[in-house]
């Protein structure tokens, strides 16, 4: 079976009419997520993260070719074509963040023992990042964030998700979940492992009050 970013990488790239400062911001997006990501998949030693990293990174090269075809289009003098140059470069250094970012993930594949560099300290830090997917059984489908209160009620925010292809980068209040979602969320763990839970199915929206309960008598997950 080959996974989400083997599919990305070598599908071909089709030119779609979208505005330098569109792909621009998109890139400036990815490489800020990025890097939590592969920093979060390597400290707490996480394939699935690092997955995420490597999706992310095919898809860097993807924007990173696709903003060049719209400069080339979009200048139409010597003058245009000098300003459009930054642009470029800035598109460089994003997708050098990423390509880092995907070489930092790499280390997964090195025993867990073998990195020394990473202090155990940073394992027992407060806030993680953590992925989980919501399934057909869950019953936090279909409501929006906004309704949820994830951050109030359970000590976790959503910092981005991915609907099939598309991400979206720091959802607002009405982002409005759906089946097959991924979600990427940063939190405390307590509340992050009842958000998988509610995600999955195995509990309920009604029940998490019940949930958080047993979770320490509710420390660290409810505010």
């Amino acid at each position: 079976m080959k996974l989400p970013w083997k599919k990305e990488e070598f599908e071909q790239i089709e030119y779609e009419p979208t505005s330098v400062k569109e792909l621009l911001t998109e890139m400036k997006d990815v490489s800020e997520l990025i890097v939590d990501l592969a920093y979060s998949a390597v400290v707490f030693d996480s394939k699935e993260i690092g997955d995420e990293v490597s999706y992310l990174e095919s898809k860097m090269d993807k924007l990173k070719y696709q903003i060049r075809l719209a400069s080339m289009l979009a200048a139409r003098t010597v003058d245009e074509a000098e300003q459009l140059t930054g642009i470029l470069q800035v598109a460089s250094a994003a997708e050098t963040i990423a390509n880092a970012a995907g070489d930092m993930v790499k280390l997964l594949d090195i025993d867990i023992e073998s990195r020394p560099f990473i202090p155990s300290i940073l394992k027992d830090a407060d806030e993680k990042i953590n992925t989980t997917v919501i399934e057909k059984s869950s019953t936090i489908s279909n409501k929006t964030l906004g309704e949820l209160s994830l951050e109030s009620e359970l000590g976790v925010r959503i910092i981005a998700l991915r609907r099939v292809k598309k991400w979206i980068y720091d959802p607002e209040g009405d982002m409005r979940l759906k089946v097959g979602d991924r979600l990427i969320a940063r939190g405390v763990m307590d509340g992050f492992n009842l958000l998988k839970k509610l995600a999955e199915g195995e509990i309920t929206w009604d029940a998490r009050e019940a949930e958080i309960g047993k979770s320490s008598g509710g420390a660290g997950v409810k505010k």
